[in-house]
């Protein structure tokens, strides 16, 4: 795939787009679930949002005309992103709080690593180690609260995030290398209406129930228009955008971001408990997806190898 432009300023703000943006869909999903069937939620969703950014690509000039294997692989990636990766989540969202499950997600730089070790062979660093360690330490602090895992259908909710986790991971390694369009709106209008069409046949196969847009309360209405245009249109340009540009973990550094915004959202409008478990589990997963993104290495090793390298030559 030809290896995009890289633009400073957009890339501060694409950064921007999935850290701040994104950690605020936790609560407009939580808001909107309480009301709404996930997959028909997400489904409008994407296929709105998706149908919005054709418009504006025609608009900006930019052809819709794709050739048959990208649109193969942009199907591939809607899938991964977000008729599992994000259906499943809002669906888990009826069990769990928005701010739980947003911490949950912050692992996630976790599982790419592993997933880029596993399956492309890739070296996992020292500092790295040290991070999934910590990682798994913060995931069993974050769900083994007993007030959380005793919640009707919590240990389920958890369950599926996980998988979704692994959905999303990766997505990020596929999406990195695959034939895909090379437009950012065109690439991801095709996700988003690929992804929101597998989610309405999703909803059909299980059932739910689907609610017309005027019995919608205003804060869903309100939810939904803030998903589309913001959660969906920009940050996932964004997303799809950044990781053309940088490497998959660097974009996995939005875990540092979002479950804080989600947690301090809910907590705010929600009246969501943040206990003092969840406040360390975040803490201890934070400071392992730093120990797992940071370029430096750990002294003793670092001092280990070198000397390592000399008694050889010697």
């Amino acid at each position: 795939m030809r290896e995009a432009k890289r633009n400073t300023g957009l890339v501060i703000l694409a950064f921007f787009a999935i850290y701040v943006i994104w950690g605020s869909t936790y609560l407009l999903n939580k808001i909107a679930v309480t009301e709404l069937p996930a997959f028909m939620l997400a489904g409008i969703r994407f296929v709105v949002a998706g149908l919005l950014i054709f418009i504006i690509a025609k608009i900006l000039g930019f052809p819709l005309r794709i050739t048959r294997k990208q649109f193969i692989n942009t199907i591939k990636a809607g899938f991964l992103f977000l008729t599992f990766g994000n259906g499943v989540v809002v669906w888990a969202l009826q069990f769990v709080d928005s701010g739980f499950a947003a911490l949950e997600v912050s692992a996630q730089p976790l599982v790419v690593l592993l997933l880029m070790r596993i399956l492309q062979g890739k070296r996992i660093q020292p500092m790295s180690i040290v991070g999934v360690l910590l990682g798994i330490v913060g995931i069993y602090l974050l769900v083994s609260q007993k007030q959380i895992i005793t919640k009707d259908g919590a240990i389920l909710g958890m369950m599926l995030i996980f998988a979704c986790m692994f959905s999303w991971a990766y997505g990020s390694l596929f999406v990195g290398k695959a034939d895909l369009p090379a437009n950012y709106f065109v690439n991801t209008g095709y996700q988003m209406v690929t992804g929101g069409i597998s989610m309405f046949l999703i909803s059909l196969v299980i059932g739910e129930q689907w609610i017309s847009p005027t019995e919608w309360s205003l804060p869903v209405l309100w939810s939904m228009l803030l998903l589309i245009v913001f959660g969906s249109i920009v940050a996932f340009t964004a997303f799809n955008y950044l990781l053309q540009v940088v490497s998959p973990e660097k974009v996995a550094t939005s875990s540092y971001v979002n479950p804080i915004i989600a947690m301090l959202l809910g907590w705010y409008f929600l009246n969501e408990e943040i206990t003092t478990q969840s406040i360390i589990a975040a803490i201890v997963l934070l400071t392992g997806v730093y120990f797992i993104n940071t370029k430096k290495k750990l002294t003793l090793f670092s001092r280990f190898s070198t000397k390592q390298v000399s008694d050889e030559k010697s």
